[in-house]
């Protein structure tokens, strides 16, 4: 938009990919793999894994499109007067692309680390 790289959106939430769901998936995956896909342990990182990617989706989504609204309501509120408050975060959450790309990059990076470091 103005021809010129913003770092810190690296650091910031929200993004393609999803880095939560990567990271969720990836362990996920690393347990079924090394544990066995039958182990409670895998179980319960299905369970954390479909947690963490429906708060990615849903819940902090919300938040961040919720942000955006409260923003606009104070430009309209305060139209052309500079208002000195800090602005809320807008992009929180993923979308339902960027949640399901983290998960496919979650994947590719266990079976990447079962292939090159294997513990038998």
């Amino acid at each position: 938009l103005h021809r010129k790289w913003n770092w810190a959106i690296l650091y910031s939430p929200g993004g393609f990919p999803s880095s939560h769901s990567c990271l969720i998936t990836a362990t996920t995956l690393s347990i079924g793999l090394f544990d066995g896909f039958n182990s409670p342990v895998f179980g319960l990182a299905v369970a954390m894994s479909m947690i963490v990617v429906y708060d990615a989706v849903s819940v902090r989504r919300q938040a961040g499109l919720q942000a955006k609204m409260i923003n606009e309501i104070v430009r309209m509120i305060f139209a052309g007067q500079p208002i000195p408050q800090k602005q809320l975060r807008e992009v929180l959450g993923h979308t339902p692309v960027e949640a399901f790309a983290g998960v496919i990059l979650g994947i590719l990076i266990a079976l990447a680390v079962w292939v090159l470091f294997p513990l038998y």
